[in-house]
This record gives structure tokens, sequence and C-alpha cells, in this order.
């Protein structure tokens, strides 16, 4: 490891985060994180316990009444002064991130710079959780509506987004009262541990934010569910553990938010720009060098274009420079482990095994450090494997179409809803097209539909609820409803 990368891990908060306080997992336990790039060893974390997982119960409900009795406006300073924080130290931010994720360096800027906005974004909605006064139809009293916080949070977050997934669930959780614990993926722990340390800088107060970095996740995150003080589980990761999560969070009868997997169309008619098209798949499906659950995973090319276009995506993504992520000029960083690899790999074998061919990439390159060439197969079978499940990687199989109909039929051929893109020159077969296809979000002609004023969520088997925007605050506030009469 260099010696900025010993520098800036030097500066780390590397232990549990509760009560306001660096603390030791109560058996002394740690887990290594390691650098994609190498397989080395980045830093030691403390691994925490169930009972550390209690005792972070208790600091958050110590914390509770207070935060949810101070004003407004002094949440929304707080959150405010997070952006500005988080801002100032984008740089080291983004490095650290690309540390122990792998992801290139312009990536993990703009994962910083987005995930500061759900801070500015939720100091805005602070102070606009607005109930409401009406009239009963029958004319006997008035309906009172006034918004509560829904009480102690357990907030999990995957590693492809480390400080995103936490400000998009602490953001709103913080803007509407709510105290938190933070269970952050075991790959990216230190993102969420320096997030803890810019919030105490920011003034949230001890107990209020909680981070609890622990490898036995299942055990330690079970722990707090059926903590009866816990009233909300929001969640971001597989819908294989989105469904084991609901079944625990049934136990207890609490509130969820689930953001599960993706499964993404990408559907390109004759009619559409293609340049314009080729720069949205890029930005679709390179984002993070495709581990994302908004990654474009499908590729929907009409006959009559299919082939120029898998052969200037080709060109796009061979173009592409493939190294560390904390190397400035890599485009392409590592993925984030071995068994991120080992699955990418085995979904393009089983699609060249079924026919499909690797135009360009389609194998492992021979470094040190988990990477995957950048690939683009075209022949692939409309019911290949490789289309059935998310790929997390910088793969791209193209499938073609001959009629609108088959299009949205294969674009909704998938238990999976989160978003999907459209490209078309026709607004009204855009329009048309966004409606038919079974998913929360939809890109017209754009490949990126991220936005912190914005509802984030799925249908179907990607989840629950929506995260950003107005509506992502709501999922943190229960509505009282009060009948009076004057």
């Amino acid at each position: 490891m260099g010696d900025n990368n010993q520098a800036l891990v030097g500066d780390l908060l590397t232990e549990l985060y509760i009560g306001g306080e660096a603390v030791p997992a109560g058996d002394g336990g740690r887990f290594d994180v390691l650098d994609p790039a190498t397989g080395q060893v980045v830093a030691s974390v403390a691994d925490g316990t169930v009972d550390d997982a209690i005792a972070a119960v208790d600091a958050a409900d110590k914390a509770s009444a207070a935060w949810a009795a101070t004003p407004p406006r002094a949440r929304a300073e707080i959150l405010r002064k997070a952006f500005e924080l988080m801002s100032a130290q984008s740089e080291d931010l983004a490095r650290l991130i690309s540390l122990e994720n792998g992801k290139a360096l312009p990536d993990a800027r703009g994962e910083v710079a987005y995930a500061a906005e759900f801070f500015r974004w939720y100091a805005e909605e602070a102070v606009r959780d607005i109930g409401a006064v009406t009239t009963a139809p029958s004319g006997a009293n008035r309906i009172l509506v006034v918004h509560q916080p829904v009480g102690i949070c357990v907030l999990v977050t995957p590693w492809n987004f480390p400080a995103a997934m936490a400000t998009r669930k602490i953001g709103p959780a913080l803007a509407a009262g709510c105290t938190v614990i933070l269970k952050p993926a075991s790959d990216t722990p230190l993102t969420a541990l320096a997030m803890a340390r810019i919030l105490e800088a920011a003034g949230v107060p001890s107990g209020v934010v909680n981070v609890l970095p622990a490898r036995r996740s299942g055990a330690v995150v079970s722990a707090m569910l059926h903590d009866p003080r816990v009233r909300k589980l929001s969640f971001t990761g597989s819908t294989e553990v989105g469904r084991v999560l609901l079944k625990e969070a049934a136990d207890q009868v609490i509130n969820t938010s689930m953001e599960l997997g993706g499964n993404a169309p990408f559907v390109v008619f004759a009619d559409a720009d293609l340049d314009a098209a080729i720069e949205g798949a890029m930005i679709a499906k390179m984002r993070n060098a495709g581990e994302a659950c908004t990654a474009a995973n499908r590729f929907y090319v009409e006959s009559s274009i299919a082939d120029e276009f898998g052969r200037r995506l080709a060109e796009r993504m061979s173009a592409l420079t493939v190294g560390p992520g904390t190397d400035e000029g890599t485009q392409v960083g590592p993925l984030v482990n071995q068994d991120a690899v080992d699955k990418v790999d085995s979904l393009v074998r089983g699609a060249v095994d079924g026919g499909a061919k690797a135009v360009v990439g389609g194998a492992r390159p021979d470094r040190p450090g988990f990477y995957y060439d950048p690939t683009v197969l075209v022949n692939v079978h409309p019911d290949a494997p490789i289309l059935k499940e998310e790929i997390f990687g910088p793969v791209a199989p193209i499938v073609t179409f001959d009629d609108e109909d088959e299009a949205i039929r294969l674009a909704n051929d998938t238990e999976y809803g989160l978003v999907a893109y459209v490209y078309t020159g026709d607004l009204a077969r855009g329009l048309r097209v966004t409606e038919r296809i079974e998913s929360g979000m939809v890109g017209l002609n754009r490949g990126l539909v991220s936005d912190p004023a914005a509802p984030f969520g799925g249908v179907k088997q990607s989840g629950i609820g929506r995260e950003g925007g107005h509506e992502g605050m709501l999922d943190y506030v229960e509505a009282k409803y009060i009948a009076v009469q004057w």
C-alpha cells in the first residue's frame, strides 16, 4: 500500500462507534478489510457481537426522546453542516472508497458528491414535514394528522456505494427525528466509520448515529430486529437476503424498507439516436464497473441496428483503461472480491457455451487483484442464465428483438423491477413503452436516473418503499390521526 494510502488509513476510525464513542468489539474480535486491486490488507476493523448490537440499541434508545424533540430547524442545520464537511473532505473520502471498494476515482468522486447531496436535500426536507387539518365528510369533527418519528432504525447497507447508501438512509432518518444503528457491509466498513466522524463533527448528539461493523451480520441484525425498541429496518442488498430479513422483521412487526436486486433492461429501438444510446449504455453499464443495482444488465436492441450497436459498444468498452481504482487515469477498477469475479466469469462462460460470442473481453486479465475485462456478448439466447440474474460486473449481453411488443415482453421477463432504460426517437413510443415496462424507475433516453430529489425504488422482487425525494422521509415517520372538535 502506498504512502498516501497508509496516511489515509492511519487517520481512520477502525473501532465500533456506539454512543458517540469508539469502542472495541465486546470479545476483542477484528476482521481485515482488503484492497481489491491487490488482495492485500488495508486495515483491521472491530467485529461487532450480538452484545455490541444491543449496546448500540441502548445508545440509540437513550438518545431517542431528545433527538425527536429537537426542533426541525436544528436537525436541518446539523445535516447541512454534514453536507459541507463531506464536500470539504470529498477527495479523501473518494480515495477511501476506491481503496476499500475498488471503484475508479471518477466513480468514487461522483459517489461522494451524490452521497453528500442526501444530507443537503434532507436538511431542506426536515423543516417541511407537514401534516394536515381537514374536516370529516360528516362535519362531526376535524381530522388532524401529525407526523412523528418512527423510532429507532436499523440501517443495513451494501458495499457497492458505501457512502451514498449510508447517507440515503441516515439523511431522512435524522431529518424525521429518528436515531439509527448503521450496519455497513463487511467489505467496506471504513467509509461508514468515516461518515460517523463527519456526523459527529457536524453536531449529531451522542447515540443518535451508531455504526456497527460486523462479520456476523445475520446474528447481529437479527438480535436488533428482535429488540422491541427497534421500530424500523431499512435494507439495501440482494433480494435473497431481503426475503430473510422480511421474515425476521415480521416477528416484531417492524416497519421495513427494502431496496433489493435489479435486472435492468436497456432497450434500443431502431429510431433511436445511436450516438446517445451508446453514450447512455456506457453510463448505465459501466458506472462502478457494473457493480450497481441500477446497472444495465440486459441489452435488447432492434434487429436492424443490433450489429452496429454491438460493434460500437465493443469499441468503447475495449478502449477503457483497467487498473487500480486509486490510480489517476483508471476508468475501470477491480471488482470487490474474488467471489464477485468468479460469479461474473461463470455467467460469461455459461453464455458462451450456450452460443454467445464475446466481441471484446470475456476473460479475467492475468494480473493480481480482483479484475474482469470489460465484455460485450452478442448472439445471446433470450433464455440464457446471464439474463436471469444481476451480473454485477462489466459485461453487456446483447439480445435482438423485432417489434415493440417483443421488446416489452423481453424487458418484463424477470422477477425484478427496479429500473429500465429506453432509447427511441419517438416520444409517444417512449412514453407508451415506459408505462408498460414493469419497473419502479425508467430512464427515457438517459443512462442515469439516480437523484436525491427523486423517489428511488422498485416493484416486484426489487423492493418495498422509496428512498430519496419527499417520499424518502415519509418512510421514517408515522402519520398520527387525531379526531378533534372546536
